[in-house]
Order: structure tokens, then C-alpha cells, then sequence
């Protein structure tokens, strides 16, 4: 199982201030429930089972960090990460967004997440069976099949006679090869040009491949991927034949030859567990969601209530079906949050409202608070603006009291 790194709160709360200005409390609320999680997990037996997330509901206008507080957690956590409007979901039995998709979104961001971790991890031997396959096709042995799906025509360079026209005696063979391969790793073939079969990657799924995953009576954008998929696994695309400089084609076979030596099986398993036990949804404008009035019965209010209802057994903690196998979410921390203008939180159902039990207020921003976003964060814009410029042989700078008209220009936007 994939661990949280073993940050305090303060070292979280730190990280968090080199990105965002102010908002401290919502900063100290996170950081919190970020170490909760790495604390759960240090907890034995029966009792880590029974310690549920405290999610977490940002009120406050558009703008002022909320979204980049619960990204920039995830990031630092390392966690699978997914953001979705609530307003995007509809009431089941109607046209929409399934709420269960939401799960099987970041189910697979977190085998994504996996997958390319364990590439990583085979990544130098991934690479030495690609140069083999790659000298396999510069210089195919005559005494055995070259490799069915591969073929090559040497560009005109100087550098063609380097390679001999004739097969080669054993000994000869094997000097031209280790020749080949010191001119592959000093660059010498960079010019050269060979023809590969490329073919589609092969769909991901989960133990007992293959499957056809049985449409639901979700959203049309899960009808519309199941679909996809199963016509897919029925008419799969041929390959296509591209021709490509060695380097391009060093880097095709090196993530085929890493996608071979990763067991899939053992990756969607550790996948599962990270979502399940890491894994952070952030549920923005779901003030939209919420019921206006409470005496209303008729009109969007019903729908709202309905997808209020249909999002409660996943916060509450359910077991969703996925392509890649069953996911509990009950250990998944979810972030919500609202402007909540014309709506309040306690216009939510009680029971959402109770699995949402921390409730943090943003502050709009100020003058002073733009004036600070401009210069202090790491990823400030005055210097997203300088690096833009340098692009173009420009060295700007900002003075401070442009710093300051331009702060009091959106202070008052």
C-alpha cells in the first residue's frame, strides 16, 4: 500500500503558504485532516477500519483559493487528486453526470499515477531490451525471422556503409552490433531513419482479461465510454506504419518494453488501495446543489435534493464498481466547496451536512493580499510574466507602484 509522506501540520501549512496568500484557517484545517490520514494508517487492527475522514466544506467567493488549497495538498501528499463541479451531476434516470463516476475517474488517475511509477522503476531495464530491438532491426540476423512487426529502411547518409549489405559471419555479425551500439550511445544514428509499426495501446483492465463492462444505467458520458470500450475490444485498430528517427523510435520501444515488464494486475491492486486510502475528491459549487427555500417542493429543488441524495452514499462511504474492480470509499477525503451566495450550508441536507463536519470560511482578498500574490508566491504572476518575457530576449520589471495599481485595479474588480 502506497504511504503518506510524514508531514506535520505545520511542515503542510508551510508548503501550502508558498503558493497561497492568507486563508490561514482553511491552511490549518487541511493540513490537519492531511496528517489524520497519515496517522490512520499508523493505527493497527480493527481500529484503523473504524476512523472515518473529517471532510471538509470551504465557503467563500470565486477566487480567493480554494481550489488551489485542495490541489496543492493532493500534490503534496502525492495523492490521486480529481475535481468536479456538483452542479455537473444530475438526479439518476435523468440526462447527466453519474455521481459514481466521479469514483471511477479517480480510480483512474490513481492507476495512471501506479503505472507510471512502476515504469519508472523498470525504466533502465525497459531501455536496454528497447536498444536490443532497436540493433535488431538496424542490423537483422539472416538466420532467424526479424521481428514480425517491425520493419526498416536505412536513410541515405554517409553512414550506410557502416553496415554491411551481405550477412555476415558470426564473429563479424557480433563486431557490427557492439560497432552499432557504441554509435547509437554517442549519438552517431541520431540522422538515421528506420519504419515502425506502431499499434493502439491495449485497454487496461482489471484481473481476468478481458472484460466488457456492462452498461449502467448512469449518465450518457459513462454510456458513451462503456461503448467506446466494448467496440473497441471488438474491433481493435490495426497498426500503423510511421518512419521516425532512432531517437523516436528508442523512446516508442523503450515504453512498450517498460509496459511489458509491469505487472497490470499487480498495479490496478495497488491502485485500488492508494484511491481507497489517499485518494482526495474536491466537490466544487456544491452550493449549487443545495435547496433555496425549504418550504419549496416543486421545480429544480426536487432535482437538487435528488443528486444531494445520490452523493450521500459515496461521501457516507459505499463500494462502487469500476472497470479495474470494487472501490470503497470510505476512507476517500472529500473537499467541498461554495461561494454559497444565495444559498446557505444548512440548505444542504442534514445528512450531507453531517459528513461534512469541518466548516471553513475564506476571507476575500484585499488590496495588501493582491499586492502579496503578486510577488511572494514561488509561482507568483510577476513572475510567471518575467519568465514569459525572457522568452522573447525582454527583461521586464515591475515597479512598486505599478505592483500597487495593478493590486488596487482587482481589489476593486
Amino acid at each position: 500500500m502506497e504511504t503518506l509522506k510524514n508531514y506535520t501540520p505545520k511542515e503542510i501549512v508551510k508548503e501550502l503558504d508558498r503558493y497561497i496568500i492568507g486563508q490561514d484557517n482553511a491552511k490549518r484545517s487541511v493540513a490537519i485532516a492531511l496528517r489524520n490520514r497519515w496517522r490512520r494508517l499508523q493505527v493497527g487492527g480493527e481500529m484503523q477500519d473504524d476512523i472515518i475522514p473529517k471532510n471538509i466544506i470551504m465557503i467563500g467567493p470565486t477566487g480567493v483559493g480554494k481550489t488551489e488549497i485542495a490541489r496543492r495538498l493532493a500534490k503534496l501528499a502525492e495523492s490521486p487528486f480529481y475535481k468536479v463541479e456538483a452542479s455537473k451531476f444530475t438526479e439518476v434516470g435523468y440526462v447527466g453526470k453519474d455521481v459514481e463516476s466521479m469514483i471511477r475517474d479517480l480510480v483512474e488517475i490513481g492507476v495512471n499515477m501506479v503505472k507510471a511509477r512502476e515504469q519508472e522503476r523498470v525504466l533502465d531495464k525497459a531501455r536496454e531490451l528497447a536498444e536490443e530491438r532497436l540493433l535488431d532491426i538496424l542490423l537483422p540476423n539472416k538466420r532467424k525471422a526479424p521481428p514480425p512487426n517491425f520493419d526498416f529502411t536505412m536513410s541515405e547518409t554517409s553512414e550506410t556503409n557502416d553496415i554491411p549489405e551481405t550477412p555476415p559471419v558470426e564473429d563479424d555479425q557480433s563486431k557490427t552490433r557492439e560497432k552499432l551500439r557504441t554509435m547509437l550511445k554517442e549519438g552517431k544514428l541520431d540522422t538515421r531513419k528506420i519504419d515502425l509499426d506502431i499499434g493502439p495501446k491495449p485497454p487496461m483492465q482489471g484481473p481476468g482479461m478481458p472484460m466488457i463492462e456492462i452498461i449502467s444505467a448512469g449518465g450518457m458520458d459513462e454510456l458513451s465510454n462503456n461503448l467506446r470500450d466494448m467496440m473497441g475490444n471488438f474491433f481493435p485498430q490495426g497498426k500503423k506504419r510511421r518512419r521516425l528517427d532512432v531517437p523516436e523510435a528508442l523512446e516508442i520501444l523503450i515504453a512498450e518494453e517498460a509496459a511489458k515488464l509491469v505487472d497490470m494486475e499487480a498495479v490496478i491492486k495497488m491502485a485500488i488501495d492508494f484511491v481507497e486510502n489517499n485518494g482526495i475528491i474536491f466537490l466544487d459549487e456544491i452550493d449549487k446543489i443545495a435547496s433555496r427555500s425549504e418550504g419549496s417542493r416543486g421545480g429544480p429543488d426536487v432535482s437538487r435534493e435528488g443528486v444531494q441524495r445520490d452523493i450521500l452514499p459515496i461521501v457516507e462511504g459505499s463500494t462502487v464498481s469500476t472497470k479495474y474492480g470494487f472501490v470503497n470509499t470510505n476512507h476517500i477525503l472529500f473537499i467541498a466547496s461554495g461561494a454559497f451566495h444565495s444559498a446557505k450550508p444548512t440548505d444542504l441536507i442534514p445528512e450531507l451536512q453531517g459528513r461534512f463536519p469541518i466548516r471553513v470560511e475564506l476571507n476575500s482578498l484585499t488590496k495588501d493580499d493582491f499586492l502579496k500574490i503578486l510577488t511572494e508566491p514561488k509561482n507568483s504572476l510577476s513572475k510567471q510574466y518575467k519568465a514569459l518575457m525572457k522568452t522573447e530576449k525582454i527583461d521586464l520589471f515591475f515597479t512598486g507602484d505599478a505592483l500597487e495599481e495593478i493590486a488596487c485595479y482587482a481589489a476593486k474588480a
